[in-house]
């Protein structure tokens, strides 16, 4: 176990690498300059001086060669330090940290109204003996996926904002306003879930060993919970790391929509920007919790399936005995 570990540890830290590097190429390839562009801010139209701005340079580490830069960067991104914010001369760390708890509250809501209805859809849709109530189950979650994200913010502002006046349309402030955002994110990602599980239920139904306990009189309620379950939801369990990449990607839409200040809308001025430092701890930071996930997820695998333990101990003894 401690060997499945370490090497899921390994890539998660090459992920991290990656994302930091790729990163790092792409906004070095940008045509502008990010000094260029904060100083003209800054002056609203008047000239700037050319000296000031190799200064401004020079501070950033802008000047030197890009493998010194990318070396520099790096041996400090390691450390925690990503730099200070180019358009606003705050710490990369310090805009993080202060637009992240607000995402986080919006993502952990939505994930758990995703998962909720994403399950309970799916549940419904094959337990079910009819036929009609089970094709219009099942023909809901390709729907929720076809459907843009700011489309279903738009609607929901309409009509619970603008027409019903239930729920405030902008802002971050109260547990009021979490609710029409996580709405919005988790309308696609239970769709995904309801779409994953859905398939991987019926298959399950089909199994020998489903089919064996209903032969034997148990009945569909017991038989779904102690049989289908457990290795029916294995497949929806793997995509938890793709949908937490998608909260926060969609999070950039839900964010901007409602108003809201977090990763989302400093991502949004930081791009606009070409702020470099801040764009490239945003990605980190998304990265690290795209692997964090999908770390668990992983460590979880065994626990879930006992099949997956033994597979992971063959593979050890496999391994000893080839040493």
């Amino acid at each position: 176990m401690a060997g499945y570990l370490g090497r899921r540890v390994l890539q998660a830290a090459v992920v991290l690498w990656a994302a930091y590097t790729i990163s790092f190429v792409i906004l070095f390839l940008l045509p502008s300059d990010p000094v260029s562009m904060a100083a003209d801010n800054a002056a609203a139209g008047t000239t700037v001086d050319k000296a000031a701005l190799e200064q401004l340079r020079e501070r950033y580490g802008l000047d030197q060669p890009l493998l010194q830069q990318y070396w520099t960067s790096l041996s400090h991104a390691v450390r925690g330090d990503f730099g200070t914010s180019i358009a606003t001369g705050r710490t990369v760390t310090d805009s993080i940290a202060s637009a992240a708890p607000s995402t986080l509250a919006l993502a952990s809501t939505a994930l758990l109204l995703a998962l909720v209805f994403g399950t309970a859809l799916a549940f419904a849709a094959n337990y079910t003996r009819r036929d009609w109530l089970r094709n219009l189950l099942s023909s809901l979650p390709p729907l929720g996926v076809a459907v843009p994200t700011f489309w279903v913010g738009l609607i929901l502002l309409q009509i619970f904002s603008f027409g019903v006046h239930a729920l405030p349309a902008f802002g971050d402030k109260g547990w009021q306003t979490v609710i029409l955002p996580a709405v919005t994110l988790a309308v696609p990602t239970g769709a995904v879930i309801a779409q994953v599980l859905a398939t991987s239920l019926r298959s399950t139904w089909r199994q020998p060993h489903v089919e064996t306990a209903l032969a034997k009189g148990a009945s569909r309620w017991r038989v779904q919970w102690r049989h289908v379950v457990r290795l029916g939801s294995i497949p929806a369990f793997t995509i938890a790391g793709v949908l937490v990449g998608n909260m926060l990607a969609g999070s950039v839409v839900v964010e901007t929509v409602f108003s809201r200040a977090g990763i989302g809308r400093l991502t949004q001025t930081s791009v606009l920007a070409q702020d470099i430092p801040v764009v490239q701890g945003i990605v980190v930071f998304s990265a690290a919790i795209f692997v964090l996930v999908n770390l668990a997820v992983d460590v979880a695998y065994p626990f879930i399936d006992p099949r997956i333990a033994r597979s992971v101990k063959a593979d050890v003894e496999r391994e000893v005995a080839h040493v």
